[in-house]
């Protein structure tokens, strides 16, 4: 039995109501960036070695795979005091906040690994029902523009998480204990208490301030009349038509799937070892006593909000650019462009040439985060289209989880655990990614779908 509620009509919001709904995103994303620019440092300032960082961060793929399901299927059947997504949003931003806070202060790394863990599922606490919460609130001929405020706010995030520590270094001048070993630098440890209140702070604002439409009638006799027999067997039936819809999944996702694969499998390489290997290659740091590792870390800092910047100036550029072409071929050519600004960073010593070929993997940040899913949007049936969606996730997640299990085995053994060759490793597997596309079978519609709906916030994890 599918549930399907708020049949009502929604009223369309002001743009006051639109950037309070939307304040929370400011907050997640400075949750994943800061996750995402400083956790492997973290490792390595508490003494991982390069081929121990893919097996620390095999929380991240698995607790998106266990989550982002159970917390999705769990704020459908929810209603109380705060609504029906609320009560996840400050579950997810509490836990989350707890975290940030102690993740730069683990004394070992083992708890700093199994902090990440609990970081990482709070976050996902929070933004599965967020994606919900959007189509809940607001009437669709907003969506569009709904999804634009949000994409702000990510962007925003982004930067602000990324240049933080940066800024706190070179524009506040605040000292730093990078010759102490195994000490992780207080710019560090300010940057993730000033996320943590970000976090917080934006969540409950949107929280406050955005109220949620309470069930219908409809809803209340389901749930009446819902009998623990009939979830058992509804289970079971939900179970029944995943495998189902696996087994016949239809030929453009399957070659899809194939894509996706290899550009999360590089994308994962860019999230363990860039950071690193911007301090020990770039910047020459020996170790991470060196006060140019953190330096590194920093800058690292700084391209990520470069290529997040460029990933949102190139999202709006996308919709024209498939009009033009299609969306096979600029794909396409998004991923090359970011597959060959990895690999080029072999070539580069100097730290502001870095911030062009990292502008260029911001191009393939905008495409992977949009065009597949439009690609795939046009190929399945509107009856499935969540339950494909969320099956297209796992193409998404199981590449990183391979990664984590086997990537260290290969650092050791093939890359002489150099962080950029596995960075430079990431850029081929895209590379190829960009090839693969030119081989799906994109079936386009009569009506074209809507590519400015499709925005980052959408889809991630």
């Amino acid at each position: 039995m599918e549930i399907s509620y708020r049949k009502r009509e929604k009223p369309s919001l002001n743009f006051w109501q639109l950037l309070n709904m939307s304040t929370g995103f400011l907050g997640i994303q400075c949750g994943w960036i800061l996750q995402m620019a400083n956790t492997s440092a973290i490792y390595e300032y508490l003494g991982a070695n390069p081929e121990q960082i893919p097996i620390l961060w095999l929380a991240a793929p698995v607790s998106g795979l266990i989550a982002q399901p159970i917390v999705g299927y769990m704020s459908d059947r929810t209603w109380g005091p705060l609504g029906r997504r609320r009560p996840y949003f400050l579950v997810g931003a509490i836990l989350s906040s707890i975290a940030l806070i102690l993740m730069p202060n683990s004394s070992t790394l083992w708890m700093a690994a199994g902090l990440l863990w609990i970081l990482d599922t709070s976050i996902n606490i929070t933004m599965e029902p967020y994606r919900a919460f959007t189509a809940d609130i607001l009437p669709k001929k907003q969506w569009n523009v709904g999804f634009a405020m949000q994409s702000c706010f990510v962007g925003a995030g982004s930067v602000i998480a990324s240049v933080t520590p940066w800024c706190l270094n070179n524009l506040l001048g605040l000292a730093s204990n990078t010759n102490i070993e195994n000490t992780i630098p207080i710019t560090v440890k300010i940057s993730f208490y000033i996320g943590a209140t970000i976090f917080l702070l934006a969540i409950l604002w949107t929280i406050i301030s955005t109220k949620e439409y309470p069930p219908e009638e409809e809803e209340i006799e389901v749930k009446k009349t819902e009998k623990t027999s009939k979830n058992n067997q509804f289970s079971l039936n939900f179970l029944s038509e995943i495998l189902s819809l696996i087994k016949n999944m239809p030929k453009t996702m399957k070659q899809l799937a194939l894509v996706q694969s290899f550009t999360w499998l590089g994308m994962f390489c860019v999230f363990l070892y860039f950071p690193p290997a911007v301090a020990h290659n770039i910047f020459g740091a020996v170790d991470e006593s060196f006060p140019s590792y953190t330096e590194g870390i920093e800058w690292a800092g700084i391209c990520i909000a470069v290529y997040n910047g460029v990933c949102f100036i190139f999202s709006w550029i996308l919709p024209r650019l498939a009009e033009v072409t299609s969306r096979k071929t600029t794909h396409s050519f998004c991923l090359f462009c970011g597959g060959m600004g990895l690999i080029f960073l072999l070539f580069i010593q100097d730290k502001y040439l870095m911030l062009f070929p990292i502008g260029c993997f911001g191009i393939a940040w905008a495409s992977i985060l949009c065009m597949p899913y439009a690609m795939l949007a046009n190929n399945i049936s509107a009856k499935n289209m969540g339950l494909y969606m969320g099956i297209f996730n796992a193409f998404i997640v199981i590449p990183q989880i391979i990664a984590a299990l086997g990537l260290g085995w290969v650092m050791d053994h093939f890359l002489n655990n150099n962080r950029l060759y596995a960075v430079v490793l990431g850029g081929f597997s895209i590379l190829l990614a960009s090839i693969l596309v030119n081989f799906v079978d994109d079936i386009l519609s009569q009506e074209k779908p809507n590519l400015k709906s499709l925005t980052p916030e959408t889809i991630n994890s």
